[in-house]
């Protein structure tokens, strides 16, 4: 899967905003899509009338990330899937592209696959060199955080919280349970159900939040995310079981489903169940 960094809102815009100021800047310094003969004006001028242009084809990528952004909230995306969606971005200005060139007077005549083709190399640079740019960047800044959240929390590295405390969509506090009895979140669209252990008894919470905002909080404990829609405290997890229809963890509170495993998370969540299993044996 990409990482989550790449399609967080902040980054989106930023792919955005350097993506049309690229664009911009590579139509008037190389002239492509046979946008010299757009306009006979001056280089100032050309400036300011391609700019529209410019800005609509962008649109194209407006549109496409905010499409990808909401699929991702229920789709994990691929790197496959996301060369794809890259793809189908380039196709798309490039039509746009052709048939604005070819619409021009000066064009008449213009062989349309010739001008799809030339369309399609020049989007291809106008995104992808942005795209590989900003990638490498949004990694190196992302590592750069991690680096300075290990630096910051060493001193306290072994000291697990006593409590977790859960706070809604405008952060006002409405749950704290000791981090022994909390069993699992699950996701039930914009609300958290909080599964949890009180007085021998196994009880359930109601939050309005979403289980993305709440996972950045368990960072160095026991809880990790399984599956799309469960974040589950390994410490309460006492059998990874492998069956035909996939792998499921169960809890050791009585009553309580087993926890589905996602193809996407085995990997991590036998990682972790081998870690937790090794501390508690200590």
């Amino acid at each position: 899967m990409i990482p989550s960094y790449i399609n967080s809102k902040r980054n989106i815009f930023r792919l955005v905003f350097f993506t049309a100021a690229f664009a911009l800047a590579f139509i008037n310094i190389y002239k492509p899509f046979g946008s010299n003969k757009w306009y006979d004006v001056s280089d100032f001028k050309f400036f300011l009338y391609s700019a529209p242009i410019i800005l609509t084809g962008v649109l194209v990528v407006v549109i496409s990330r905010v499409i990808m952004y909401y699929f991702s909230k229920k789709n994990p995306v691929s790197y496959v899937k996301y060369f794809m969606w890259v793809l189908i971005e380039i196709v798309c200005m490039s039509l746009f592209y052709t048939i604005y060139t070819l619409s021009l007077s000066v064009n008449d005549g213009k062989d349309i696959v010739a001008t799809f083709k030339s369309s399609t190399v020049n989007t291809a640079l106008v995104l992808l060199l942005p795209y590989i740019t900003l990638w490498f960047y949004f990694g190196w800044e992302e590592s750069k955080k991690k680096l300075e959240n290990i630096e910051q929390s060493e001193p306290e590295e072994e000291n697990l919280p006593n409590n977790y405390s859960f706070t809604d969509e405008k952060g006002i506090l409405r749950l704290s349970v000791q981090s022994r009895e909390l069993l699992y979140l699950e996701s039930d669209d914009n609300y958290v159900v909080i599964h949890y252990a009180a007085n021998g008894k196994v009880k359930r919470y109601l939050l309005r939040n979403t289980l993305k905002n709440l996972e950045s909080q368990f960072a160095d404990t026991p809880v990790e995310r399984c599956h799309r829609s469960f974040l589950v405290n390994f410490g309460r997890v006492k059998v990874m079981r492998r069956e035909r229809d996939g792998l499921f963890l169960e809890l050791d509170a009585e009553g309580e489903k087993d926890i589905p495993v996602s193809k996407s998370y085995r990997d991590k969540v036998g990682e972790k169940f081998m870690s937790q299993s090794f501390k508690s044996q200590k």
